[in-house]
């Protein structure tokens, strides 16, 4: 099995002919949540929720067999999984033989959870099951229209603030203009993300240049969104918060961070560009 030592992110690699579980490289979370002071208490609860579009095998007779798996792993897992590596994985099951969906599920939940020392679930979907379930968008406040002047594209929390005075809220932001980069390859990651709160009112045009702050910030999604979280959390103290954001989808996988202070499921979204 490859290391966070060893990325196969950025290296030219062979697509495998054959199943080959160790193809999955684990990237330690605490390495990511060291530098943002974040300890083995961490502050939330949450899931990384994966969408492999590309899932391929074989049925009994050699038939070509096709599915989406939605892959969810806990946030108290001691390892996130390298997307190249997982994309490497997936595609070392094109050939092989297996009398169902269920039969791959079962394999992808074993293999996982083994690269990432913990709890993963995974649910397989039809195209056509997966097309029709309904999923909304975001809803709440689209801060993306709002008249700011953005000089500062490096995170920069000093940026948000609450306000005391406005008394206790629960609303919802979102903006479509989250950018974060590999920090690996450099490459841009595009986003959606979800800021819902109780607490005093978070200053809006605050939070947007917040979120743009991030353009030039490089870092595995999983550990943007827990830094976004910490900072939220450290500068505004709401009660309850959820930070969740919806990553565009590359190589055929997409990966949808949740960060919450209640033990709850995220809400089912999809983002139209997925």
């Amino acid at each position: 099995m490859a290391t966070d030592n060893n990325f196969i992110l950025g290296a030219n690699t062979p697509y495998p002919s054959d199943y080959d579980s160790g193809l999955l490289c684990p990237i330690l979370r605490k390495n990511g949540r060291q530098a943002i002071k974040i300890d083995d208490n961490y502050p939330f609860h949450g899931v990384d929720i994966w969408t492999a579009y590309e899932i391929s095998w074989l049925d009994l007779k050699g038939k070509p067999k096709f599915a989406i798996a939605e892959i969810t792993v806990s946030c108290k897992t001691k390892n996130i999984v390298e997307s190249k590596s997982l994309k490497l994985y997936l595609n070392s099951l094109n050939q092989m033989k297996c009398e169902s969906s269920n039969g791959i599920s079962a394999l992808m939940k074993k293999d996982i959870e083994s690269c990432v020392e913990g709890r993963v679930d995974v649910h397989m979907y039809s195209l056509g099951d997966f097309h029709i379930r309904g999923l909304p968008s975001f809803s709440g406040i689209l801060l993306d229209d709002l008249d700011v002047v953005v000089d500062s594209y490096k995170p920069d929390p000093s940026l948000l603030s609450a306000e005391e005075s406005g008394g206790i809220i629960t609303e919802t932001l979102y903006s479509h203009l989250l950018k974060t980069n590999c920090p690996v390859t450099n490459q841009p990651d595009w986003a959606s993300i979800m800021i819902r709160y109780t607490g005093h009112p978070i200053n809006a045009v605050g939070a947007l240049k917040y979120i743009i702050s991030y353009r030039h910030h490089q870092d595995f999604h999983e550990q943007c969104v827990e830094r976004i979280y910490s900072e939220i959390y450290a500068r505004c103290r709401p009660v309850e918060l959820e930070v969740y954001a919806r990553y565009s989808r590359r190589g055929g996988l997409d990966i949808n961070p949740y960060r919450s202070s209640r033990k709850i499921h995220p809400p089912l979204i999809r983002i139209s560009c997925q």
